[in-house]
């Protein structure tokens, strides 16, 4: 009797520990791969970032890597004029000032792992050779190249970002610089094996575009896209959403155009024109059934509808636009001629403005003009530069 109740007893163990490892199984992670064509600078960080917090409204949880194709090991030596500011995260890393806006879009903590480049990767490939890693065989960018790429990035995308340090879902890639350029090439080609690794169901491919308006005919050109289209499949890529960037709202006619030469649906062909914040671009992607096609091109186990954390996200861009008072700042500081310079200072102190219902107009005021010196050398930026800093609030 007592063998028998043992026998029993055992048996049920093994039953629900089976039941808990399949219960336990992990679910494959989900990867978006953002391109860009035409022109660099032309807001795929933000597009990223506004797809993560889409996502992450959903109840996904999301993290986000960004690839810079530059050599340098990191961002840490650059000149802020060369890459916009260089942003510090927690662990120290000094990184791209992208990464910046998916810490601020999506509430998460990133590693300077997030932010890979080509000289971390030849840095780790070449480590590995003089360790003998590769037991004397050639190395080649491809195949040791693309796969060191493609184990960073699984290795990187299984890491918490969250508050509950939980494992994320969905991982965001960001490939910095547009579709040709030479320093580039490793990384779609690694990507462009990685699509058959990860399967279709689990790789989803963007590629954000400009669609130039010149003011001569005032006519929206799209053969650009086109162009950039054919450059990316032509390197063993096929877009699954073609984001088109243009200074106006873009007309159906040239939405339907760009479906036609570009081989895609209608629906798969995305609208982003200039806007007053960057808070509205979450919303314009919802609008145009982004969630929708997410779902099903990914199997994502989300609804149609927008979420309640995507309808207060529309609710402060709103607000932001409806803002009446005006709060000037001034920002005295030595890299002043481009904005990019100070986005961490400039976001944090729009964001406080928000907080009181007001906007935030901020001025940059070069320091160099305000020296004492510079009242004899040059007098009207010296006092131009004393009358703003005294108009600030």
């Amino acid at each position: 009797m007592i063998w028998r109740l043992a026998g029993q007893y055992i048996a049920c163990g093994r039953r629900n520990l089976f039941r808990h490892l399949t219960t336990v199984r992990r679910e494959p992670m989900k990867y978006i791969l953002v391109t860009g064509g035409v022109i660099s600078g032309i807001g795929k960080g933000i597009i990223a970032s506004s797809i993560g917090t889409i996502l992450k409204s959903c109840g996904l949880r999301v993290t986000a890597i960004k690839i810079d194709p530059y050599i340098n090991i990191d961002a840490g030596t650059f000149s802020p004029y060369e890459h916009g500011e260089v942003f510090v995260l927690d662990d120290g890393g000094e990184v791209d000032l992208d990464l910046g806006n998916y810490e601020r879009f999506l509430d998460i903590s990133l590693y300077k792992d997030n932010n890979i480049t080509t000289g971390k990767i030849y840095q780790h490939v070449i480590n590995k050779e003089r360790r003998g890693d590769y037991l004397g065989k050639t190395v080649q960018v491809v195949p040791h190249i693309t796969d060191a790429i493609q184990e960073w990035v699984m290795k990187q995308a299984t890491v918490p970002v969250d508050k509950d340090h939980q494992e994320p879902q969905i991982c965001v890639i960001e490939l910095g610089g547009t579709i040709g350029d030479i320093e580039g090439m490793a990384f779609i080609e690694a990507f462009r094996q990685f699509q058959f690794k990860a399967k279709r169901e689990n790789f989803c491919n963007i590629h954000v575009s400009l669609v130039p308006q010149p003011t001569a005919t005032g006519e929206q050109k799209t053969k650009p896209t086109q162009n950039s289209v054919r450059a990316l499949r032509g390197l063993g890529l096929s877009p699954d959403l073609i984001v088109c960037r243009s200074t106006k709202p873009i007309e159906m006619a040239v939405k339907q155009k760009i479906s036609m030469f570009c081989h895609v649906e209608p629906e798969q062909v995305i609208f982003i024109h200039d806007v007053s914040s960057t808070y509205r671009v979450p919303i314009l992607l919802e609008e145009q059934g982004i969630i929708t096609y997410f779902k099903h091109r990914l199997n994502l186990p989300v609804d149609d509808k927008p979420t309640v954390q995507l309808l207060k996200w529309k609710r402060m861009a709103d607000r932001y636009e409806r803002l009446l008072q005006t709060c000037s700042i001034a920002l005295v500081g030595k890299y002043t001629k481009l904005s990019d310079c100070y986005t961490s200072v400039f976001k944090a102190l729009e964001h406080s403005a928000l907080a009181i219902n007001h906007k935030l107009n901020l001025m940059y005021i070069d320091s160099a003009e305000l020296e004492p010196s510079n009242k004899t050398e040059d007098p009207v930026k010296y006092h131009k530069a004393w009358e703003k800093l005294c108009k600030a609030q």
